[in-house]
């Protein structure tokens, strides 16, 4: 790269931040000059054609869809207009309980999860038992469909009958919730306590930490950190699913959109509420890749996890 050097005392037509003709005397030579222009024709170019690319597809997709034979059932059974306006004010008033059975389980599942993965990576055989408990937790919650974790919950509880238990499909569906979801986070933070180095446990014992406290003070920190990113993702699969109450009775937002489809026989109640979490949903995933990616960004360059 080519340099030059403006006599001292000499102003440029710049701001004097280091952009060409600055007071601090850089301007850039004509080679990079080229190759900015070269870098931005590129970026327009790629745009363009990206933008016309997705207008082909997209009409494309509309043309078979629209001359499909069946259209014209289709669209006034699945997106009729008249009963989007009645589900919409319906299907927002039930998401409210979505939203809360997400906070409060979302907050449940963090702390069992944790307990679970700290169970399980306990060391001595003392704690044996303690570490076949949790692993046996984990196994038998991660392979049971959470479907039918809800059904035997939310129906076969209030069979059995027991004094002072619940009977409300809201609770027995957040516990149904927390119990599988808190098995998947318990993996995610026990592969991320694994992943801390053990120089790093023998670095707090030497300065006088105690394993509990080489446990919370430096092993947790870091293996919460690395996992943030899949965390996030099991938070955005809970968002979702708080939808699956509904098979208990509780009218949240699908529960809402399914009694207008059976009073009305037209499904379009269903769509509203899909298009209403996908709306919900997609922050979430949005803010978990601008995590993910920035935490890569922080790796690559070798900075602090």
């Amino acid at each position: 790269m080519t340099v030059i050097k403006q006599e001292s005392g000499q102003d440029g037509p710049g701001d004097g931040t280091g952009t060409p003709g600055g007071d601090d005397g850089y301007v850039p030579s004509q080679r990079r000059i080229e190759r900015e222009a070269y870098k931005r024709a590129r970026a327009r170019r790629a745009t363009a054609i990206a933008a016309f690319s997705t207008l082909v597809t997209a009409v494309v997709l509309y043309l078979i869809v629209v001359n499909a034979p069946g259209w014209p059932r289709t669209k006034e059974t699945f997106f009729n207009g008249q009963y989007a306006r009645e589900a919409l004010p319906k299907v927002l008033e039930g998401l409210w309980l979505n939203v809360r059975l997400l906070l409060v389980c979302g907050a449940a599942v963090l702390v069992l999860g944790m307990l679970i993965a700290v169970a399980r990576t306990l060391k001595g055989p003392a704690f044996f038992p303690l570490r076949v408990l949790a692993a046996a937790y984990t196994d038998f919650f991660r392979g049971l469909p959470l479907i039918i974790n809800l059904m035997i919950v939310v129906l076969g509880v209030p069979a059995l009958r027991l004094q002072g238990v619940t009977v409300d499909p809201v609770l027995l569906g957040g516990t149904a919730l927390t119990l599988t979801y808190s098995a998947y986070v318990a993996e995610v933070f026990r592969a991320g306590i694994e992943s801390v180095h053990p120089s790093q446990r023998a670095a707090a014992r030497s300065l006088g930490l105690t394993k509990r406290q080489a446990l919370r003070h430096v092993v947790l920190p870091q293996a919460v950190r690395r996992q943030v990113p899949p965390l996030l993702n099991d938070l955005v699969s809970l968002q979702k699913d708080t939808g699956l109450v509904s098979i208990g009775g509780a009218v949240d937002a699908v529960r809402a959109a399914d009694i207008i489809v059976g009073r009305s026989l037209n499904y379009t109640p269903y769509i509203i509420a899909g298009l209403v979490f996908v709306a919900l949903t997609i922050p979430m995933t949005r803010f978990t890749d601008w995590v993910t990616a920035r935490m890569d960004r922080r790796r690559a360059q070798g900075g602090t996890l």
